[in-house]
């Protein structure tokens, strides 16, 4: 089968881009034809912001861009991982014209949230879930703490669900988990088209040992990531053990501070992916105390994998995905005193640590392996190429009017937002 996948890089590598390659080799593993059509948020640095948000609402250069690949190679199926901002959904349209089945993974909620977190102010909001224009997003200026910006974003998705792109331009979704899939139903994708395929590791990394006797961190430095909560739980609580954390962003200096502070937090920076899976595999344990949803943190699948339990926090996926007293533990969000209470029962007891480091290594097996998710991939896209669909063209078409004037169609919209 020949797989077009199509990806917008982030100017930080992040977890979807890792996907974007894990899928690619996984599929080409199996010999699959795989080509690839990316964009590079790089690009943003040489736009007008005016130029960003008619490509963000419909860059009707990239559609002309794919739709010429798609005639050349003929593939079965297009499978975007993020479109946004450079690429747009026009790019859908660009495949449904060419007569080519669509498939859309959902990474982030940024199809019912134009700052993809349901993230404000340090807590979960859902004030835009399921409204067709989201003008609370706008009224706090949640993308980016940037009103304008907001406004762009919030445009482009209540154009695209006015013409029903999202209901009817994608034939398959891939939600990582139960919960973001009972998200999407929420905010209006139909629950048919919905898939649950998560995260997962191309290469099995083999269990760890879990000798090294510290509890990690290992991911973006970030607000949304807990990392407060972690600090102020070491710093509060006098943890004895000691917690490294990996990971670099815009709390780096907060990171290095606390660091400089107390003995007990050793802050390595950026690590490559092979030193982190041994780092996860030498811990006794994983921290994930993050203030938003998450979608699937592949550090999670990571630790797994290496037979390490997780303590997070028991908000959205996560407390699908911990099972609490089996495979980790779970406290409170943002409350760091019940994380240092969980990190210290999880360590007294090295019975039930040894069952969880069992337990976890199993959840992997079961559920995260490569072969795994490509059984589900696969079967995704024989229940796309084998089920009718119907055109939104004409849908789409009557809103648009023409190629001709798409341009013109998202510059009134970006025009009216702002």
């Amino acid at each position: 089968m020949k797989i077009l996948q199509c990806h917008n890089f982030y100017q930080q590598p992040g977890g979807e881009d890792q996907v974007f390659h894990d899928e690619a080799h996984l599929l080409r593993g199996h010999g699959h034809d795989v080509i690839q059509f990316t964009r590079s948020n790089d690009a943003i640095r040489e736009m007008s912001s005016w130029q960003l948000a008619l490509r963000t609402v419909w860059n009707r250069q990239t559609s002309a861009e794919l739709r010429r690949l798609i005639r050349k190679e003929r593939p079965a199926i297009v499978h975007y991982t993020n479109t946004f901002p450079l690429i747009s959904p026009a790019a859908y349209y660009a495949a449904r014209k060419e007569g080519v089945k669509v498939v859309q993974s959902l990474h982030n909620y940024r199809l019912l949230c134009p700052n993809a977190q349901f993230l404000r102010d340090g807590s979960p909001c859902e004030l835009c879930l399921g409204k067709a224009v989201p003008l609370p997003a706008v009224r706090y200026a949640c993308y980016r703490n940037d009103r304008r910006a907001t406004a762009v974003v919030a445009g482009m998705l209540s154009f695209h669900r006015a013409v029903g792109t999202w209901s009817r331009a994608v034939d398959v979704y891939f939600a990582l988990t139960e919960f973001g899939k009972q998200k999407f139903i929420q905010g209006g994708l139909s629950a048919e088209k919905i898939i649950v395929k998560p995260n997962f590791i191309s290469v099995d990394p083999g269990v760890g040992d879990g000798s090294g006797g510290y509890a990690l961190f290992a991911g973006r430095l970030a607000p949304e990531k807990g990392i407060e909560t972690l600090l102020d739980s070491w710093c509060q609580n006098k943890l004895e053990m000691p917690l490294w954390i990996v990971g670099d962003g815009p709390l780096a200096d907060r990171v290095r501070e606390a660091a400089s502070q107390n003995p007990r937090i050793r802050w390595l920076g950026f690590q490559t992916s092979d030193r982190v899976l041994e780092i996860v595999g030498s811990a006794s344990v994983l921290l994930i105390p993050s203030l938003w949803y998450e979608g699937l943190p592949k550090i999670l699948v990571e630790a797994f994998s290496k037979g390490t339990p997780v303590i997070g926090s028991n908000l959205g996926a996560m407390a699908e995905l911990i099972d609490h007293g089996r495979t980790g533990l779970l406290f409170a969000p943002g409350d760091s005193a019940a994380l240092g209470t969980a990190i210290k029962q999880l360590i007294s007891d090295a019975a039930s640590l040894g069952s969880m480091r069992l337990a976890a290594r199993q959840e992997f097996e079961q559920k995260f392996t490569a072969e795994a998710n490509y059984k589900i991939l696969m079967s995704a896209y024989r229940r796309v190429l084998g089920e009718p669909r119907s055109d939104p063209s004409a849908s789409a078409d009557s809103a648009i009017a023409s190629d001709n004037n798409e341009s013109a169609v998202s510059r009134n919209l970006v025009t009216a937002t702002l």
